[in-house]
């Protein structure tokens, strides 16, 4: 049986998270293999594969914060709000000045209501947005609330008629860059999409842990289970004898110390031998697994 643990890939660009999935398959010679959070084919950097037992943290690690670096060019919009789209409009932007740009960013810093694009993975009555949109009934996307904790404009740049600048995003989970750079453009009148992307972290993994798919292809590395849920989440110690009733599902009062803030957000469980035993909340005043990997 392959390792159960984590493999945290810089994505090339050119490829979809399947195919970097299906590529860590055939490494790790396991089909129980899957990611935490998608990166559209355009985007490199930071995608977070889990194998074996690792692939039940995945859901949690999806919700965690994310950072990105991401390159705005203003002065045209395009169908998917990102280079691969085709033209849709947009206005000459070598007007533009940086204080007008720093303010639009600031405006879409903090809580927001956010439309995601319309070529995009949210499913519409059980399709695609993305499926809808190319058959020719583009959906009404919803707003939804999303947090950009950090939209960090650099110097820009003016080439023609379009005004590129970079950016550095912190934002939750769900919240789209492309639809980022879609609204700075509008808000400024001339139209705005994503020309690149790299995401440099998810939750606790950055881009300095990361391995290209070529170094995998050698030799692939796996962060074993205990040690990537210790970086991902706030920890709490059990002793031998909660950790054998927790492994059985069974809820345990919470012990002295536990990390504070996991009333709601998972925290992960250790026996005292080091063992990860569950993944779990406290909000009920004894621990509440959400996912148990150890059993005794």
């Amino acid at each position: 049986m392959a390792e159960s643990g984590l493999v945290i890939v810089d994505k090339p660009g050119g490829m979809t998270s399947h195919d970097v999935v299906a590529r860590i398959r055939r490494l790790a010679g396991t089909r129980r293999v899957g990611h935490a959070g998608t990166l559209d084919p355009m985007a490199t950097g930071v995608l977070v594969i889990g194998v074996e037992k690792a692939t039940r943290l995945l859901g949690y690690l999806a919700l965690t914060e994310k950072e990105y670096h991401a390159t705005i060019r203003l002065g045209q919009s395009t169908s998917t709000d990102d280079a691969e789209g085709e033209p849709s409009g947009g206005a000459p932007a070598d007007h533009v000045t940086e204080e007008a740009v720093r303010a639009e960013a600031a405006r879409l810093a903090g809580e927001i209501m956010q439309v995601p694009p319309g070529v995009s993975a949210i499913k519409i009555n059980g399709e695609r947005a993305y499926k809808l949109t190319r058959a020719g009934a583009a959906p009404e996307m919803k707003p939804r609330p999303v947090t950009v904790h950090e939209f960090t404009v650099s110097k820009l740049r003016y080439v023609d008629k379009y005004c590129d600048f970079d950016a550095v995003i912190r934002c939750s989970s769900g919240t789209y860059i492309r639809a980022l750079a879609r609204d700075v453009g509008t808000a400024l009148g001339t139209g705005g999409h994503l020309t690149a992307l790299r995401r440099t972290r998810v939750g606790g993994y950055d881009q300095a842990r990361s391995s290209t798919l070529d170094d995998l292809s050698e030799r692939i590395t796996v962060t074993p289970l205990a040690d990537a849920a210790a970086a991902a989440f706030p920890r709490i110690g059990l002793s031998a004898e909660d950790a054998g009733r927790l492994s059985h599902g069974i809820r345990i009062p919470v012990p002295e110390g536990a990390p504070e803030g996991t009333s709601e957000a998972p925290a992960a469980a250790f026996g005292p031998d080091g063992t990860l035993v569950a993944l779990v909340t406290t909000g009920t005043g004894r621990l509440k697994p959400l996912a148990v990997f150890a059993s005794s």
